[in-house]
């Protein structure tokens, strides 16, 4: 669901990055408050894992379209909310600016989007109170597809809102909206599939990284280790990005596909300079351009981009969170 700059006004883009700036504002001043330093390591890895789960479209059935994991949900759930919106922000711009892969101009609509309402309603307001007496498997289910669901709906409809009130494209409001959410309640469903898979697994082995965990929480206690549950989700994530983000299904996204029935193209374009200077950053930056080497068909390009994009994403989680200072002091929770 990343927008592309053709979508949207340079207002509604201004007016996106604003609360978007605020949101992470907030955010930074809270992670702060929190003082846990060990979750620096959980943003690196569970910020790589969805970077790479980003990468593979699964298709949906009978419609030609694919989508993939957000992870706002998944990542606020271990995280918290405000240290998953951030860690959501970082890999919304590696991908914007080293793979072009969503508008530089549309970046703030992108984040809250894909990051605010999975952040901040999913886990702040659905998860917290459905966890509000106790966590167990049957609610981690529960929270995860219906907090993926419902926020992925408010995403789609952001889409539009945003589309409609930029007033650059000839997309009917009504008939893009009838496209967007019927395709996303799909995509959310398999979204909170995934989600519940990766925190029922944390809580079968780490319970206490779930954001809202309590003593009252009947988990099994399997003895394993932050270090060794970390050390398994990254395994995986270098499975996933060099090896089955290969299988990514190549029909195009939930907003594409919807562009596309309705104008007959997956791509618009817009007039005036400031869509020229913001393609022209992007191409710049954008080293590895739609996840490949540029001007190469060669596989080794997707595995390389998914690699590299992996170890960005927690380079940048590490360098904001000692930038930010996200820890009072250099000592570290045990493991």
């Amino acid at each position: 669901m990343h927008m592309a700059d053709a979508l949207v006004s340079p207002a509604v883009a201004g007016s996106m990055y604003t609360l978007s700036t605020v949101a992470a504002g907030v955010s930074v001043r809270k992670v702060r408050l929190e003082n846990e330093p060990s979750k620096i390591p959980v943003m690196g890895v569970m910020g790589a894992f969805v970077f790479a789960a980003q990468m593979i479209n699964f298709a949906i059935p009978g419609t030609g379209s694919s989508g993939h994991l957000c992870g706002g949900m998944l990542l606020s759930a271990l995280l918290g909310p405000y240290g998953g919106f951030l860690t959501m922000i970082g890999i919304l711009l590696i991908q914007c600016l080293l793979f072009a892969d969503g508008g530089l101009l549309a970046l703030g609509c992108n984040v809250w989007n894909m990051a605010f309402y999975g952040c901040f309603i999913g886990a702040l307001v659905i998860w917290r109170m459905i966890m509000k007496k106790g966590m167990s498997r049957g609610k981690i289910i529960g929270a995860s597809i219906f907090g993926c669901i419902f926020t992925l709906q408010l995403g789609a409809f952001s889409v539009c809102i945003e589309t409609l009130a930029s007033g650059i494209t000839a997309l009917p409001f009504t008939t893009f909206l009838a496209l967007m959410q019927p395709i996303h309640l799909a995509i959310g469903l398999v979204e909170g599939l995934i989600t519940a898979a990766v925190l029922v697994f944390v809580y079968e082995t780490r319970p206490e990284m779930l954001y809202c965990y309590n003593a009252e929480s009947k988990a099994t206690d399997k003895g394993f280790t932050l270090t060794k549950v970390l050390t398994i989700m990254a395994v995986i994530t270098a499975v996933v990005a060099g090896g089955l983000s290969l299988l990514a299904s190549s029909d195009p996204d939930g907003l594409e596909w919807s562009i596309l029935n309705v104008t007959g193209s997956e791509e618009l374009e817009a007039a005036g300079q400031i869509y020229e200077n913001s393609s022209a950053i992007q191409e710049t930056t954008s080293l590895l351009p739609d996840y490949a080497f540029p001007n190469s068909d060669s596989i080794l390009g997707t595995t390389f981009s998914g690699i590299v994009g992996c170890l960005v994403v927690v380079a940048l989680c590490f360098a904001v969170s000692y930038g930010f200072r996200f820890f009072k002091s250099k000592k570290v929770t045990k493991a």
